[in-house]
């Protein structure tokens, strides 16, 4: 505890600005991975190396395979030894995890302004024990840092280094104008092919990669070779802002380079060496952001906030494409889609889910046109979305389908019950059917919408015009056995109930004609074409069915209310003893009265 005091107030006696390195010339981490080597962060030694700068900074990068020999490449542009420099993974453990910086920077007059020029070593990609989002994210952030971006290959250019160069010149592209939403001209770095290879098969360096960029055939569209193309055309931003270089091998031994000195490496080797170190200061200019130029301080900040960005995604880093990097945009633009698509309550009729579709789609594309990367070549993109938003699309399309066939299936069932119910009627009544028929006809043109309803209203139609057929087939000949059975009933009640003159001729006559007119013309049809027919039917129907009143519903409480009020007069309104439950004689004389 004492000796944790001690350092404790020994560490306060300094400024919180001190430094505590003393020595600059030697490399230092300035970014560093996670221990997933998923995320980066930052180096506090390498960011006092260069904070420390108040002159314009430029930055040259080297990037390129894992143990391809960049690091030994970059000692050889500082003219340092492997022991001075920056660790070559042949010799030890390489050092280079994350991006380091030379401590010392070159000073430089370029066109008038006094530069410091850094130079950082990158992390190889494709190495074992790492994932492709932490390689891109390295190669990303080398490529915006950078002022000449060195891409050392080995051997050949790969399909592969191609694609990652697209990756890069996409993504500075578009980064420059998305730092806190200001707009600031592309500015690339200057893109340095430097090719290792001792035979060139009679082409120069030059020829080499034009022809590597070149666009391939493809008369038979094929989709993959499309693809190939379109990483070509990323690249045609770079326009003149690239050159190439061959490098031979320095020796056939590449194990024992560090313990070899000029005069032991090969010649031609060492003069295309020299020629690279001019060709490098030849290109290097200082960082531009925001149109100044950036000194120490600034650099360091500029490097914490695409470090930031980097980290939380705002900068994809995943693949190498822009189709692929733009794919968490392209989610997000899909699930705008979605959700708002969702918001419509289903069924809804055609025109309807296609006006919502166009409006949620134009709101979707919009936001992609917005927020995507690869402001010139994000055709792909643009077309996948569009194909995305087709299928969800399509998705809506069902489920409306299924919806409407739903909707209009309960609506077309309950117009058959109610169409069922009608034909039983207890009192048949073609009012009360018309009623029926129109408010289900009416209710199910209103409630049932979508896709099904064209198919549904032509079923409906077939239903009800069989349903109004049926019923006016049986409606005559059920409406004359009620008839009949009301005029006999009536004669019972005329004779012995209420005992009314009138009532019981009435219902004499109406029995007679309707026995004997059947009878006379051969059938029951005759009669319904029957003038006194008509009448009776107008009379039947005023009486059995009105807006007001529907005796069919009411008829059992209506005939209990009747037969109470008729026993109330039989017994009480003539003021004569009840008789017993049996039907009352029709003529009772005075000398019978009498003699009781």
């Amino acid at each position: 505890m004492k000796i944790l005091g001690w350092v404790i107030l020994f560490l306060g006696l300094f400024p919180s600005g001190f430094s505590f390195i003393d020595d600059f010339d030697q490399a230092y981490p300035i970014v560093e991975p996670d221990p997933g080597h998923t995320k980066l962060r930052l180096a506090r030694a390498g960011m006092e190396a260069i904070e420390r700068i108040t002159t314009p900074i430029a930055a040259v990068a080297v990037i390129g395979p894992y143990r391809s020999g960049k690091s030994f490449l970059l000692n050889q542009l500082l003219s340092l030894s492997c022991n001075e420099g920056f660790g070559v993974g042949h010799m030890r453990d390489t050092k280079t995890k994350g991006i380091w910086v030379w401590g010392t920077p070159i000073e430089a007059d370029i066109n008038g302004v006094k530069t410091s020029v850094f130079y950082l070593d990158t992390e190889g990609f494709e190495s074992i024990g790492k994932s492709t989002v932490y390689d891109d994210r390295i190669f990303a952030l080398a490529t915006v840092l950078s002022s000449v971006l060195i891409y050392n290959l080995p051997e050949t250019i790969r399909e592969a280094d191609i694609s990652r160069l697209s990756f890069a010149v996409e993504l500075a592209e578009e980064f420059y104008g998305r730092v806190k939403g200001q707009g600031v001209a592309f500015e690339p770095a200057k893109l340095l092919w430097l090719i290792q290879r001792d035979f060139l098969q009679g082409k120069s360096v030059k020829e080499m990669v034009d022809e590597a960029l070149k666009h391939v055939p493809n008369s038979d569209g094929d989709k993959y070779i499309d693809e190939i193309n379109h990483i070509r055309d990323s690249l045609a931003v770079m326009g003149d802002n690239n050159t190439a270089f061959s490098l031979p091998q320095p020796h056939l031994q590449r194990t024992k380079l560090c313990d070899l000195k000029d005069e032991d490496l090969d010649q031609n080797y060492v003069e295309k060496r020299e020629k690279l170190k001019q060709l490098v200061v030849s290109v290097i200019r200082p960082k531009v952001v925001q149109g100044k130029h950036l000194n120490g301080k600034e650099f360091v900040a500029f490097l914490e906030q695409i470090l930031e960005a980097l980290n939380k995604g705002e900068i994809p880093s995943t693949g190498s494409l822009v189709e692929v990097f733009n794919k968490g945009i392209l989610e997000r633009c899909l699930q705008l889609y979605n959700d708002r698509m969702e918001k419509v309550v289903l069924p809804v009729s055609v025109e309807s889910l296609q006006a919502a579709h166009e409006a949620s789609r134009e709101v979707s594309m919009k936001a992609f046109d917005e927020q995507h990367f690869g402001h010139n070549h994000a055709k792909k993109s643009v077309e996948q979305l569009d194909e995305e938003i087709k299928k969800v699309h399509k998705n809506f399309i069902m489920a409306n389908e299924f919806n409407s066939a739903k909707l209009c299936e309960g609506l077309y069932i309950g117009c058959e019950d109610k169409m069922d119910e009608l034909q039983v009627l207890r009192l048949p009544s073609m009012a009360k059917f018309n009623a029926g028929f129109l408010h289900c006809n009416r209710s199910f043109e209103i409630d049932c919408v979508g896709p099904s309803k064209t198919s549904y209203e032509n079923r409906m139609r077939k239903m009800l015009g069989k349903s109004k057929s049926l019923f006016i087939k049986e409606y005559n000949h059920r409406l004359y056995n009620w008839l009949v059975a009301f005029s006999l009933v009536m004669v019972v009640v005329g004779r012995f109930i209420i005992k009314f003159f009138l009532i019981e001729m009435g219902a004499w006559i109406m029995f007679i004609f309707l026995e004997t007119y059947t009878r006379m013309f051969w059938s029951e049809e005759s009669l319904y074409y029957n003038p006194v027919w008509h009448f009776v039917v107008a009379t039947w129907e005023t009486l059995v069915y009105s807006p007001l009143l529907d005796v069919d519903r009411w008829a059992i409480p209506l005939c209990v209310i009747l037969s109470a009020l008729v026993f109330y007069w039989r017994c009480y309104g003539r003021r004569k003893p009840c008789p017993q439950w049996l039907l009352p004689m029709h003529n009772i004389t005075k000398d019978q009265r009498r003699s009781e």
